[in-house]
């Protein structure tokens, strides 16, 4: 998220000076970084799931399917977008356009 905001810094710019505010400029970040490690999430829970389901026939053991412990990672992968997109997504809420206008 840090490299995403920091090449986007001229959208941003542009964004702000025609009257976006800085809640909704960190409100869009906030929101494509969850949606990022959201579908993360899912890619390697499903991931999982087919490598494991391969992986019990291989070996001849029985695959028991948890969804408690796929939704608590689930869960964690969203978290760690929020936590890891919220800082870089509050630096892009609060750049001054005139600035960020100016980045190259």
């Amino acid at each position: 998220m840090l490299v995403s905001v920091t090449e986007r810094t001229r959208e941003i710019g542009i964004r702000l000076a025609i009257g976006a505010r800085s809640r909704e400029v960190l409100l869009q970040f906030l929101v494509e970084a969850i949606t990022l490690s959201s579908f993360g999430g899912l890619a390697g829970i499903a991931l999982a799931f087919g490598l494991c389901t391969w992986l019990s026939k291989i070996i001849e053991v029985p695959f028991l399917f948890d969804p408690s412990i796929n939704l608590i990672a689930f869960v964690f992968s969203a978290a760690v977008g929020i936590i890891f997109g919220f800082m870089p997504a509050r630096r892009a809420a609060a750049l001054d356009p005139i600035d960020a206008l100016r980045h190259e």
